[in-house]
């Protein structure tokens, strides 16, 4: 199906930034080989030039300023292409997790008394940017805590690479624990608790219902996974999506191993399965799955893979492939029909947990 056209001059764009950063990377490696034992090192400063300068503020690095520019696109994306979302009421808790560091985890409680089902959901964001705080995500958790009337309680996991695999897979597990150790005080049913995830955070809920089955078992009922990526090797990856974009494969294959560098240790590590799901041994015995893909999108070969090997391992699993739309429709409600189809078929699944 063609390209919706409401994605028209977002390709444009989306296409020009992911050129310019290919050559602004080749740059960099041409300068560097360039001057490769040329470089000279500046003069120390004297008196009060140097006292001026310790006081001037430090500058912002790069990845700094890259997590301040996507924070204030998604915010302007809210405004101008989204749906706020309602008020419910929201709790904040911090969990402590053995030998890593705390995680935050926001709860937005729907109306009503009554225990309610609840799915501990993972925003998206390349494992290096985003987080419960960016508006879209916290507007999409209200919409859908109020819509089905579940408790999303949303893990504010660490950011890569400041701290890289396994510290979110171990926050994520940290959370799962409390979620049912503390599930009756926080008005939840500890027999009706899914999980959910977008992108990245889809590779975590994953890895999440792994790491679950090897140690706890906890009965999560459910997992929820919006454009997942579950190999991070990328064998997985279908350029076919982005060929018929106009974006080289080589642009692509180049952004996700920017994404398995900084979230990874070391390369050989994208083959471990609490890293790249879809290569675990065995998916038997994890939750009924919902998985959602977009045609536009290179994952689509993950999420088609992932539900297929769910499926082998006689796990319920549905894989629903969203025509003419790219990785990031969820965001779009506010102007997009197939957007506002994709919350409707995300609340129809989490009501599931209500049976």
């Amino acid at each position: 199906m063609p390209l919706d056209p409401f994605f028209a001059e977002r390709l444009r764009v989306h296409r020009r930034y992911l050129f310019d950063q290919a050559l602004g990377s080749m740059r960099k490696r041409l300068w560097a080989l360039w001057s490769f034992g040329r470089t000279s090192v500046p003069a120390p400063e004297k008196g009060a030039d140097a006292a001026k300068a310790k006081k001037q503020k430090k500058p912002l690095s790069p990845r700094e300023r890259h997590r301040r520019a996507a924070l204030a696109w998604d915010r302007t994306e809210l405004r101008t292409v989204g749906t706020p979302g309602p008020d419910v009421r929201i709790t904040e808790h911090e969990v402590a997790v053995p030998h890593r560091p705390p995680v935050r985890v926001r709860i937005y409680h729907p109306d009503g008394d009554a225990r309610v089902p609840a799915v501990l959901a993972f925003y998206g964001g390349a494992f290096r940017i985003g987080g419960i705080d960016y508006p879209t995500t916290d507007a999409a958790y209200r919409r859908r805590a109020a819509d089905a009337g579940v408790a999303i309680a949303a893990v504010d996991y660490a950011l890569a690479p400041e701290h890289r695999y396994p510290v979110q897979v171990e926050q994520a597990y940290a959370a799962l624990e409390w979620l049912f150790a503390h599930a009756f005080e926080l008005g939840i049913d500890p027999d009706r608790i899914g999980v959910a995830g977008v992108s990245a955070g889809a590779n975590l809920a994953t890895a999440l219902t792994l790491a679950n089955r090897d140690r706890g078992a906890y009965p999560v009922r459910l997992q929820v996974l919006e454009v997942p990526v579950v190999d991070l090797t990328g064998a997985h990856l279908d350029l076919r999506a982005t060929r018929a974009l106009g974006i080289p494969r080589f642009i692509v294959a180049r952004e996700l191993r920017s994404v398995a560098r900084t979230y990874l240790p070391s390369k050989g590590r994208a083959r471990e399965p609490y890293a790249s799901p879809l290569r675990a041994a065995s998916h038997e015995g994890l939750p009924p799955a919902v998985i959602l893909t977009a045609e536009y999108d290179p994952l689509r070969g993950d999420g088609d893979a992932y539900g297929a090997a769910l499926r082998a391992a006689g796990v319920d699993a549905s894989v629903v492939r969203y025509q003419g739309v790219t990785h990031d429709t969820a965001i779009f409600t506010g102007v997009l029909p197939a957007a506002r189809r994709w919350h409707d078929d995300v609340v129809t699944a989490l009501r599931r947990l209500h049976a």
